[in-house]
């Protein structure tokens, strides 16, 4: 019997190279890792994989239709999860044109690629592959915030469903909300079999140092300034990114087609507490003279900043059964443990920042 196949784009980022890593660990598919290795991508993240049998890497730039074909027909996927993307916002901000061609021009070419070649399956095979499109749920735009009561009054906050109206508010998040529209299309137009997933704000190991965690993390062990937006009171779901792999495996294999599904991970935590909570821990596992909590820093806010984040993740629970293992306490203490573990990978992601 022929194993089924997976192409994970972005196979060597943090989302993916947990994709991949679960895929081989406890499934028997093929997985072929599509990824162009920008700055983020990072193969020593899948070094416990490599030399799996049932794992292949093809370095492609997902706007390189010719490559991507090649792929496709080279290993036959039956589905397709799509990650690669270009995802910081301060560098959308500072340069959105790379954002508008991976995050866009990038999906398309993946598209009309993955639809001239399902159009060659046999009926049975064309009726089980899957295009599953990850994005995020900063597609949605900003929530209200506890803040924005008067007289401290409390009011009723809303969740991210399903059915939220797309309100991108930076060049990241609305080029992420093109690319989710052009899969929507494809699926519409053309028949082509998708599914989407947006998520809450992943973290956990093997996260690149640009973002806040990791970030923290680093800075902390290295006695640098820890830069909080603001005065620190965004709010943002936190998700594990072993929760979050283990949805994403799941909407791809038992998903309804047509449909997406929102993913969170049920922590609500402001910046602010973030960053005191990797204080307390550090302060904990690898104290020092000082508290790392000296080391917190105030910086301008970024332009456009959405207050808050919240999934509703009802949608998931009740149809496919997922719901979050981990606590964003247990999930934030093994988070600061493994980059205490990790130096030498920590570093060489240093490098490339």
């Amino acid at each position: 019997m022929t194993l089924k196949t997976i192409i994970v784009t972005g196979g060597a980022g943090f989302i993916g190279s947990a994709v991949i890593r679960e895929l081989i660990q406890n499934t028997d598919y093929q997985v072929v890792n599509l990824d162009k290795l920008t700055y983020a991508g990072n193969l020593e993240s899948l070094k416990t994989i490599e030399s799996n049998e049932r794992y292949h890497f093809e370095q492609v730039d997902i706007c390189d239709a010719v490559n991507v074909n090649r792929v496709f027909e080279l290993y036959q996927p039956d589905i397709i999860m799509h990650l690669a993307a270009e995802s910081h916002v301060d560098r959308s901000i500072d340069g959105p044109g790379e954002f508008i061609r991976t995050n866009i021009v990038g999906t398309y070419t993946l598209l009309e690629q993955a639809r001239a070649y399902w159009q060659t399956l046999d009926k049975t095979k064309k009726e089980t592959f899957r295009f599953h499109h990850i994005s995020t749920d900063e597609v949605y735009g900003d929530l209200p915030h506890p803040e924005d009561g008067e007289d401290n009054q409390e009011i009723e906050l809303p969740l991210f469903t399903e059915q939220t109206a797309y309100a991108p508010s930076s060049p990241y998040s609305a080029s992420k909300a093109g690319s989710d529209h052009l899969v929507r299309a494809w699926y519409k137009t053309y028949g082509l079999p998708m599914v989407i997933t947006n998520c809450s704000n992943n973290y956990g190991p093997y996260h690149f140092p640009e973002k806040l965690i990791p970030l923290v993390i680093l800075n902390a062990l290295d006695g640098k300034p820890l830069p909080v937006y603001g005065n620190g009171n965004q709010i943002r779901d936190w998700l594990y990114v072993e929760d979050h792999v283990r949805a994403l495996i799941l909407v791809a294999t038992e998903g309804q087609v047509g449909e997406s599904y929102n993913i969170g991970g049920h922590n609500e935590k402001q910046n602010i507490e973030v960053v005191e909570t990797i204080c307390r821990i550090l302060n904990n596992v690898r104290p020092k003279e000082v508290s790392y909590h000296d080391q917190i820093t105030f910086v301008a806010d970024r332009a456009g900043h959405d207050m808050r984040y919240a999934i509703d993740a009802s949608k998931i629970q009740k149809e496919l059964g997922w719901k979050p293992q981990e606590t964003f306490e247990s999930g934030i203490q093994k988070t600061v443990e493994w980059y205490l573990e990790n130096d030498s990978w920590c570093k060489g992601a240093q490098d490339t920042s």
